[in-house]
């Protein structure tokens, strides 16, 4: 296991679930994943995230999944488990029923809907992490939950809450990401939310990454990210611009559409989601496969 110095740098997997034609989960195709993804090379990997469609699943699923995930992942590297929501009361209830052997994280995204200001975001995430028995990342994704933390809020955080130790950029607002770079404290980890901005921020100062392609190809970024990180910014580059437009076009209609298309390509997966979410249009399935066939030339 690593140790606290490097624990949830370098590369993390928001992993997938894949799942059956009739929907129910593919527990094989789950191992083979994670086989794949930790060969290829993966500091660590986020269970249960929004990625993995935790929010179609029944409370028996979800506990399967991180039962599965533990057991095969064996201790070759941490689980950072994803643990949310927009009741505050309802998530810090969970943490208290959840089992966190083999557990060495939750990665909590920023309550949605309800937009609570900066001081509820604030109070939010200080009764998780005085909850939770394991160090927390907290997830800010404006872009779905309809509300950014702000900078301010985030720094906040960080020196009222110990056991907050990073936080998960996807805001895409490279001037606050830049602000918390800027006046964090030591220890406390700003990772990349954007598979495409991970080159960027690693240069600017951030500690890796939480990627989806990394479910498709983990040797490629977690390469990148490790050279990135020891300032072979030349190879770094290289790799970056290679994945650069297959990492957008995972995104054009969402995720995970994009990665569980990818993966069938790979044959690693079904190409299947749960409503209210549906595969890619055969437009961009295609596009996929024609950019991934000439990163493999």
């Amino acid at each position: 296991m690593a140790n606290n110095n490097k624990l949830f740098s370098g590369t993390g997997v928001a992993l997938i679930t894949p799942f059956r034609k009739q929907e129910s989960i593919d527990f094989g195709k789950l191992e083979n994943l994670i086989e794949s993804i930790i060969a290829g090379g993966v500091d660590y990997i986020v269970a249960l995230g929004t990625t993995s469609e935790a929010a179609t699943m029944t409370a028996t699923e979800l506990s399967a999944v991180q039962s599965f995930i533990v057991e095969n992942v064996a201790g070759r590297c941490p689980i950072v488990l994803g643990m949310g929501g927009n009741n505050t009361l309802n998530v810090t209830d969970t943490i208290a029923r959840t089992n966190f052997d083999g557990i060495s994280g939750i990665l909590s995204v920023a309550p949605y809907y309800n937009k609570p200001n900066q001081r509820g975001l604030a109070q939010h995430f200080k009764s998780i992490a005085d909850a939770s028995p394991v160090p927390v990342i907290i997830y800010n994704v404006p872009g779905r939950t309809g509300v950014n933390i702000a900078a301010e809020t985030t720094l906040q955080i960080a020196a009222e809450c110990p056991n907050v130790v990073g936080i998960k950029e996807a805001s895409g607002n490279i001037s606050q990401i830049m602000e918390i770079l800027r006046n964090k404290p030591a220890g406390f980890k700003v990772i990349s939310g954007d598979d495409a901005l991970t080159f960027p921020l690693i240069a600017l100062g951030a500690e890796g990454v939480i990627s989806v392609i990394a479910n498709a190809l983990p040797k490629e970024m977690s390469t990148m990210v490790r050279l990135a990180m020891k300032g072979d910014c030349k190879k770094a580059q290289t790799i970056h611009y290679q994945l650069l437009p297959l990492a957008n076009a995972l995104f054009e209609e969402g995720n995970p559409t994009g990665i569980k298309a990818l993966l069938e390509i790979q044959g690693m997966v079904n190409n299947v989601l749960r409503l209210p979410l549906v595969k890619s249009s055969k437009t961009l399935y295609n596009k996929i496969a024609s950019i991934y066939e000439k990163i493999n030339q």
